[in-house]
């Protein structure tokens, strides 16, 4: 008994570990954590090390993590917002679906499957692994780009497309009246179940959460969490739907809670755990006694698939609107199968659509394809060119004259361009983001499509006629680039610059700029007098405290500049602990009361 329980514990371990070492090592690397979680599952696997002996089991119980991903997913996912994305979701999703769907059946057909079972290993193909692409977003801030939106929206109807196919599985068995039957029950207790979940979603669940947060109990908030989570994915599972599916729906439903971040903090711990040991199952998961037993056949499925998938994809993606690269990059990013393909091979497995042979095969393929992807996705962003700004309609700086130019018409350049055209002044605006210049034209503003970085649009710009250049962009590589350019080509220009932060600002010092200011030190300043006054300060005294603060800033600048960047570090106001001085306990009892202090000197000395 005791070595069984010690030998789950190595297993544990070895898990955990093999995660711990890998995924950092792969994201470091520039491949992604998904592809380290992949290669660490097969070097554990029964087919690396053999720690882990049974992947299907840790495969079963890793699927929990997905479900809690698209639960997070649906708390982002607020009603509203989902209905304005129905024309990516039914729209490019479906059509993506579809064209891939037909082609890829029409590439087993022509590798000698029966045409029942070269739908179903299409189908299965065609459904790309949520995680992995979420996964990939969240890890390069994509998903909340319009590309990531898409990419989401196209996700959601795959998973979607589970539940009418796991129905055509059923239909393509051999019909009895009891498979009839138990179709109409299971669509019956699948409608059900959908009503259920909304139900509870809307008139249960927020009353619930806000009787629970009452007794103030972090266990008991996460518990329910768990709760609502795995108990809708349980309800789903059991009506014959997805898992995932019933925990996206919960989390759409619980979007417009109060309680939505709350449970969202609760949940992550367990998500990115199960997660993590999600794709590690997966790669626990690869038959490799199949794959080199039936090399020839995986290898040429692996390309084929991958190949004719991409193709769909980019050709659909640009029939709907995309660009050449987003179209492209999404070819890279989708090209792969994914977890719903196990579900639908197993189910196909199970009325006999796929022999054993096939089952191995094509799940063996759609696994090193979820391997191949951040490979493909990483070697995408290498290789694709940075797609063009849409210049139409911007006007490009040439010939201009001004007694200021202004580089950089952000939040800040905003803010700093009305103290000059307050005054008057002849100011010049350049920027580099289009969608800023067409949005600062709808206010009345004139703004030159340029980059302050190159030299010959300072030029064109009027920088050798300027009084003043004024630097406000928020990127700290560029503002130096164009202080040293402005020092050598317009030494007679004032140079006015944003700094990024403390660090930036003594750099600058150093290259001899007129003025600098940290961008955020005027607000902060403020924000913290306006703050004390809240509190009950009189105002001439909340003054006199930010004055102080601005000249202890000053003199600790100046330290800085001759001693380095925490030379001043003994002028901050600090709220870490100070150590008090050692005092003997005779001096405490002394100097706490005099009397007992000079009774326990006696009594010592007695």
């Amino acid at each position: 008994m005791a070595e069984s329980s010690n030998f789950e514990l190595v297993q544990i371990v070895a898990v955990l570990g093999a995660g711990v070492v890998a995924a950092p090592l792969f994201k470091r690397a520039g491949l992604g954590s998904v592809l380290g979680y992949l290669a660490a599952g097969l070097a554990i696997g029964p087919f690396g090390l053999e720690v882990i002996a049974a992947p299907e089991a840790v495969l079963h119980f890793a699927e929990l993590g997905v479900v809690m991903f698209l639960f997070v997913i649906g708390l982002e996912m607020r009603p509203a917002r989902l209905w304005s994305l129905r024309k990516d979701i039914f729209g490019l999703g479906a059509a993506q679906v579809a064209a891939c769907g037909a082609l890829l059946t029409g590439l087993g057909v022509l590798a000698g499957l029966d045409p029942a079972a070269a739908f179903i290993a299409a189908m299965g193909f065609v459904l790309s692994s949520t995680a992995a692409i979420i996964q990939i977003l969240d890890e390069t801030g994509e998903t909340a780009t319009p590309a990531g939106q898409r990419a989401v929206s196209i996700l959601l109807l795959e998973d979607l497309a589970i539940v009418p196919l796991l129905a055509v599985v059923a239909l393509l068995a051999p019909a009895t009246g009891e498979n009839l039957r138990a179709d109409w029950m299971s669509l019956a207790m699948a409608v059900g179940a959908v009503a259920v979940v909304v139900a509870a979603g809307r008139w249960l669940l927020n009353p619930l959460f806000a009787l629970l947060s009452a007794a103030r109990a972090r266990e008991i908030m996460t518990a329910a969490a768990l709760t609502v989570v795995l108990g809708t994915a349980l309800l789903m599972q059991v009506s014959g739907l997805s898992m995932a599916m019933g925990a996206f729906l919960a989390g759409v439903l619980l979007s417009g809670s109060t309680f939505r971040h709350q449970l969202e903090a609760d949940i992550e711990p367990f998500r990115g755990l199960l997660l993590g040991l999600f794709f590690m199952a997966v790669g626990m998961s690869l038959n490799l006694a199949v794959v080199l037993q039936q090399w020839p056949v995986v290898a040429l499925a692996v390309v084929g698939y991958m190949l004719v998938k991409a193709v769909g994809i980019a050709v659909v993606a640009l029939l709907f609107g995309a660009g050449r690269r987003e179209a492209i990059y999404r070819a890279a990013l989708f090209a792969q199968g994914g977890e719903f393909a196990f579900v639908l091979y197993g189910a196909a497995a199970a009325v006999g659509l796929f022999d054993p042979l096939v089952n191995a095969i094509m799940s063996s393929t759609v696994i090193i394809s979820m391997v191949l992807t951040p490979l493909a996705v990483v070697a995408a962003r290498r290789l694709l060119p940075a797609e063009k700004p849409d210049l139409d309609g911007l006007e490009r700086p040439d010939g201009l004259h001004g007694s200021v130019l202004l580089v950089g018409f952000g939040r800040f350049g905003q803010v700093v361009s009305q103290a000059f055209l307050a005054r008057g002044l002849d100011v010049t605006i350049i920027d580099n983001d289009p969608d800023m210049i067409r949005s600062a034209a709808k206010f009345g503003f004139k703004i030159y499509y340029g980059d302050g970085t190159n030299l010959d649009v300072l030029h064109a710009s009027g920088a050798a006629h300027a009084r003043v250049l004024a630097v406000c962009i928020d990127n700290r590589e560029a503002a130096n680039k164009i202080v040293a350019l402005a020092k050598e080509a317009f030494p007679n220009a004032g140079l006015l610059v944003r700094a990024y932060d403390r660090g930036h600002a003594l750099e600058l010092m150093n290259q001899k700029v007129d003025f600098q200011m940290r961008e955020t030190l005027e607000s902060a300043l403020a924000f913290g007098r306006d703050a004390l006054e809240f509190l009950g300060l009189p105002s001439l005294e909340a003054a006199e405290t930010i004055a102080d603060i601005r000249r202890l800033d000053a003199e600790r600048f100046s330290l800085d500049q001759t001693s380095g960047l925490y030379a001043g570090a003994a002028l901050l106001h600090s709220n870490a602990p100070k150590p008090e001085p050692f005092v003997r306990p005779r001096q405490t009892a002394r100097a706490l009361n005099p009397e007992a202090g000079a009774l326990a000197e006696e009594e010592a000395a007695g």
